[in-house]
């Protein structure tokens, strides 16, 4: 079992370099968008126990 994650790890790890090197910009847009996200649902979280507070 640990040869299977080994692979895949190897797997993912390689089509994120693919990705990165044959389009940057679409990398970069797609990394963005993953942050933004993080950030929204952090923002929600933190709003949500301020409400708890009051």
């Amino acid at each position: 079992m640990a040869q299977v994650k080994k692979i895949a790890l190897y797997v993912i790890v390689g089509f994120v370099l693919y990705t990165i090197i044959t389009s940057p910009a679409r990398a970069a847009d797609l990394v963005q968008v993953g942050f933004e996200g993080i950030a929204s649902a952090a923002q929600g979280v933190g709003e949500f126990m301020s409400e708890l507070i009051k």
